[in-house]
């Protein structure tokens, strides 16, 4: 049971870390890089220990190859489908092709990995109807893209966007205003106080 249990949280944590580097890698292409692969390992592990570790019956050689393969695409599938609906109000003209692609290559992915006649169960009525959805959904998002805007810097997921120039300047333009202030009560009471010595000087005499 431990061993289930590590295997299949491996298949989330590594879907995870793949779908959230898919959708920000033109962010920073090195680092998401770097999470998509560690996330392509973690998965890929989990794949080899519930397929093969934790069966009585491996299959050949062939079969397995087949089934790493399918389990890596069957990962990115998920990755875009799901990161591209997390994040679509952030990056919508990405996320609307994210969307339709992960749900084609999760589905062909899915049949490669489980069925014994793939390409029997990809091209049936299902897999036609699998089509169309992707193809709706990639027209659908693709206008609801357009009337959003891909504007992330301006949104609340923008990692690290910088601020506006215009506040620095608001700021460094208040002293300027408030500068000559004091200097208008500061003249007045020297020519007052001038008039009066000259006033008492006068009574003096």
């Amino acid at each position: 049971m431990p061993a289930r249990y590590l295997g299949y949280v491996g298949y989330f944590v590594g879907a995870g870390l793949i779908s959230g580097a898919v959708v920000h890698h033109p962010l920073d292409p090195a680092r998401y890089t770097r999470i998509a692969g560690f996330g392509v390992l973690v998965f890929l592990a989990a794949t080899v220990l519930n397929e093969f570790v934790l069966i009585r019956q491996r299959p050949a050689v062939p079969r397995m190859l087949l089934v790493i393969g399918a389990s890596l695409l069957l990962s990115f599938g998920i990755g875009m489908l799901s990161g591209g609906m997390q994040h679509f109000d952030d990056f919508p003209d990405r996320a609307a092709v994210l969307i339709p692609l992960g749900i084609a290559v999760s589905f062909i992915a899915y049949y490669l990995k489980e069925a014994e006649r793939p390409a029997r169960r990809i091209f049936s009525l299902f897999g036609l109807v699998v089509l169309v959805t992707a193809l709706v959904a990639f027209f659908s998002l693709r206008q609801l893209a357009a009337g959003l805007g891909e504007e992330p810097e301006n949104g609340g997921h923008s990692h690290g966007s910088e601020e506006p120039a215009g506040g620095d300047q608001h700021i460094g333009d208040a002293p300027d205003e408030s500068g000559p202030l004091p200097s208008s009560p500061v003249t007045a009471p020297d020519s007052n106080e001038g008039g009066r010595e000259e006033e008492g000087g006068s009574h003096a005499h």
